[in-house]
């Protein structure tokens, strides 16, 4: 296949690597700030998908220089806050054939690149291994949780497309399977980073630790049952009946395999970065008032992390 990936960030490098190690034809997108570190366009991963290295065929900051790439699949890594500029970029190369797999935390993603290329171009994937980027170039894979799930929540993309894809990953080391309830699984994640990513960052520990205090416990129960009545009133399908069962299931399956995980909102905040809160706790406070709902704890969250970012931003 000939892939573009959208971002070459820790999952981004991950994703390229592997694909690129496998012998597919890979294109990496990133920043013009990291280039310089990218000359060689070799980048390398560790962890628990293996030692990989493998040297790109190009890594360009736009598009405008693969403008006449009509790639099969388009990677985008890129963080929530920048997917509408991202999609904006890539609409150009997006070609009869090209399918763009959306491989980002949050809500809103979708819904966002759909309506500017259209459902049948967009794939949605639910990715919960952790990685970090160790140094430009250079990730490291963390954890994993669970394979990454593909899928189109419309039924607008032909299954064996989404079959073809999922063996392509596997085959290039990163476990895949497919499925119809995408969006449903995607919103397990939101649950999840929504409950353990802000307070991990605003109190700069792991997941397990989090899980391990009461005090902590309470507030991401809080954040959970809030989420919950969210999307009852929203009509969003969730797997779980209610906000208890899924948090039993948190506490017992979901964090136990990351307790050592540090959540990248902390490593967001560390380098002075903005964060996708707007994406997740901060998507349900916007869904909340579209109904006249309150959820003063994910509000309250919201709040505390725009502050710290402002904060380390001014520090930076």
């Amino acid at each position: 296949m000939e892939i573009v990936v959208f971002g070459l960030g820790a999952l981004g490098t991950v994703f390229a690597t592997c694909l690129k190690s496998q012998g597919h034809t890979v294109f990496g997108l990133t920043k013009e700030k990291y280039i310089t570190h990218l000359k060689d366009r070799k980048l390398r991963i560790k962890g628990l998908f293996g030692n990989k290295e493998a040297q790109l065929d190009g890594i360009f900051t736009n598009t405008e220089q693969i403008k006449n790439k009509a790639p099969h699949l388009i990677i985008v890594s890129v963080k929530a806050y920048d997917t509408e500029t991202a999609i904006n970029q890539i609409k150009p190369i997006v070609g009869q054939n090209t399918l763009i797999l959306l491989a980002q935390n949050g809500y809103g993603n979708y819904e966002v690149a759909s309506s500017i290329v259209g459902r049948q171009k967009v794939i949605l994937s639910r990715i919960i291994f952790g990685a970090k980027i160790v140094e430009v170039g250079t990730a490291e894979v963390t954890v994993f949780a669970d394979d990454i799930i593909v899928g189109q929540p419309d039924k607008a993309v032909p299954e064996e497309k989404l079959i073809e894809i999922a063996k392509v990953f596997n085959e290039a080391g990163l476990p895949t399977r497919v499925s119809h309830d995408v969006y449903a699984i995607l919103w397990d994640k939101i649950l999840y980073n929504s409950a353990l990513n802000p307070l991990g960052a605003i109190l700069e520990c792991s997941y397990g630790t989090l899980a391990e205090h009461e005090e902590t416990r309470k507030i991401m129960n809080k954040i959970v049952e809030e989420i919950f009545n969210v999307v009852k009133i929203k009509k969003i399908k969730l797997n779980w009946k209610d906000y208890k069962e899924y948090l039993q299931h948190f506490y017992e399956k979901l964090v136990p395999p990351t307790a050592k995980h540090f959540p990248s909102m902390y490593y967001d905040i560390k380098q002075g970065k903005k964060t996708e809160i707007d994406a997740l706790n901060g998507a349900i406070v916007k869904l909340a008032k579209e109904c006249n709902l309150s959820v003063p704890v994910n509000e309250t969250i919201t709040n505390l992390i725009k502050v710290k970012e402002k904060l380390m931003m001014k520090n930076k």
